[in-house]
């Protein structure tokens, strides 16, 4: 009786197992579009933020630079609490922007193409082949922005460096010449962004399912 019991047990679990697994396959391609969708919009919004940080660290450099300044003290610590903010902006960049690549490609390797119907299959593999030649356009889009993004840091990295040694009016003559290649740098990077952002729209619209997509992203921006 007992191992009866046991038998009937287990070919319920199984049973409510393979429902469970079937109905998590059903949803699955749902899912990944989903994740690849949300993280980029947060990609979008890391662009965006980024070129707002950009112009909030011009200014203070241009303000820590300026022969009228009669506190240098003070714009070299606004300085400072933006290079530091530069930097949290760039790195929170590069991780959604890893993470956006890793759940794309995850998304068109895993694409459902195993329908019975031949007619279905091939329509399936076009598509797959159009959108995933449109996401590569985000990575073509982004070439020259990680290195103009370095080339920036690090001239505002150097610059804040230099200063804290040398807060002198003889010190911050010396380094203008710099800081004006930085401020340079930042509208290049800003520039290298702009292609991005379209690339990153153009296939957004594409992918998002249901409209959900872009809400949610949406609201976990302004959270």
């Amino acid at each position: 009786m007992e191992f009866r019991l046991r038998s009937a047990a287990l070919v319920i679990a199984v049973f409510f197992g393979a429902i469970t697994s079937l109905t998590g396959c059903a949803t699955t391609g749902m899912d990944r579009a989903t994740k690849t969708t949300d993280s980029m919009h947060t990609v979008e919004g890391d662009y965006k933020q980024a070129a707002i940080q950009i112009d909030a660290t011009r200014m203070a450099l241009e303000n820590l630079t300026n022969p009228a300044q009669t506190n240098m003290k003070k714009a070299y610590e606004v300085y400072d609490d933006n290079v530091k903010k530069m930097e949290k902006s760039g790195s929170q960049l590069d991780m959604h922007t890893d993470k956006m690549n890793v759940n794309g490609a995850r998304y068109f390797a895993e694409w459902e193409s195993s329908y019975t119907n031949p007619d279905i299959r091939e329509i399936s593999e076009q598509r797959r082949i159009e959108m995933r030649k449109g996401y590569a356009k985000i990575a073509e889009a982004s070439v020259g922005v990680k290195g103009a993004l370095k080339s920036y840091m690090t001239d505002i990295r150097e610059i804040q460096k230099y200063i804290s040694n040398d807060l002198t009016a003889q010190g911050i003559e010396t380094i203008k010449p710099i800081a004006q290649t930085a401020v340079a740098d930042g509208e290049r990077l800003k520039e290298a962004v702009k292609p991005v952002l379209q690339a990153i729209d153009q296939v957004k619209s594409e992918m998002v399912q249901g409209g959900s997509s872009s809400e949610s992203a949406t609201d976990n921006t302004k959270k």
